[in-house]
């Protein structure tokens, strides 16, 4: 009613929306071309006095950037693909298959989410640091620092997303099931049915969860930080740009976090933009909105 009333309303809304959005962004990217005496200085100046990409060049140097970028980027795929994984397969089974105490693990894997992930953190490292085998541990998980000071210590805690199982559940529950069951008289196995049929009706859903966990796995600090206090090798572009941050002087360095943080906010948002179709229409066929 009020829409229908007063529809300048609705674009005013949506413009403040977008305006403080915009802004902190344009922000950033507007320092990150400052000099060291300029950013933080009264009174504020929005536009640099001239463009300068050396804040680019001693981000690239300073903080390291290709091997904090290496490790952000097999860390993230690591994730990313393992969550598409098991909550396509997960969801499958939760959602086509019967087998006794299905609904059980279900409500099980909801459960699961009202837990916060930090909790399990801590439990996640001792189990790190005691992996037979590996680093330097015996049979029983003793003598070394386990998997702690591997980049696959970034990955281990969210390979596995209870969100994710949840999401495709309840999108592949919409899936006809005459479809499946022609399949399988024509012979497909449960694998082919998955594959050939599940996974296409799937990808919007799909594409909306890889880029949901992507930006998570990109963004993620607290375990990143605890798993580089083990080993600086593993760290990633978080946790570097924080580094840089606290121990130099911010008055000089925070063109050159800024520069940091630009280019690591550049992947997501290409990402996004590649795929803003297939996000949108996943958003609204599996009803996150």
């Amino acid at each position: 009613m009020i829409r229908r009333r007063f529809p300048w309303l609705s674009y005013l809304l949506v413009g403040t929306g977008a305006v403080l959005t915009v802004v902190p962004f344009a922000d950033m990217l507007m320092t990150s071309f400052k000099g060291p005496d300029e950013a933080g200085t009264l009174p504020y100046r929005f536009l640099p006095r001239a463009f300068d990409l050396s804040n680019y060049r001693a981000a690239i140097q300073q903080l390291d950037l290709p091997v904090l970028f290496r490790n952000s980027v097999v860390a993230t795929a690591m994730i990313t693909g393992s969550v598409l994984l098991t909550s396509s397969l997960a969801g499958y089974a939760l959602a086509k298959l019967r087998f006794p105490g299905r609904d059980f693990v279900f409500r099980l894997v909801l459960s699961t989410m009202m837990f916060p992930p930090f909790l399990f953190f801590i439990p996640h490292f001792l189990i790190l640091v005691h992996w037979p085998l590996a680093g330097g541990n015996d049979l029983l998980g003793r003598g070394g620092a386990g998997l702690t000071l591997s980049i696959v210590a970034l990955a281990m805690p969210f390979l596995v997303s209870s969100f994710g199982i949840f999401l495709t559940r309840q999108f592949m529950v919409s899936i006809p099931d005459e479809v499946l069951e022609a399949a399988r008289i024509d012979g497909a196995g449960e694998f082919t049915v998955w594959w050939r049929i599940v996974v296409p009706q799937t990808r919007p859903v799909l594409v909306t969860l890889g880029l949901l966990t992507f930006v998570d796995a990109w963004n993620e600090y607290i375990w990143a930080l605890l798993v580089s206090t083990a080993d600086p090798d593993v760290m990633t572009l978080p946790v570097g740009i924080q580094f840089l941050q606290d121990y130099v002087d911010p008055t000089r360095t925070l063109p050159i976090v800024m520069a940091g943080l630009v280019l690591s906010v550049l992947p997501v948002l290409v990402l996004f933009l590649l795929l803003q179709k297939h996000y949108i229409r996943g958003v609204m066929l599996s009803g996150l909105k």
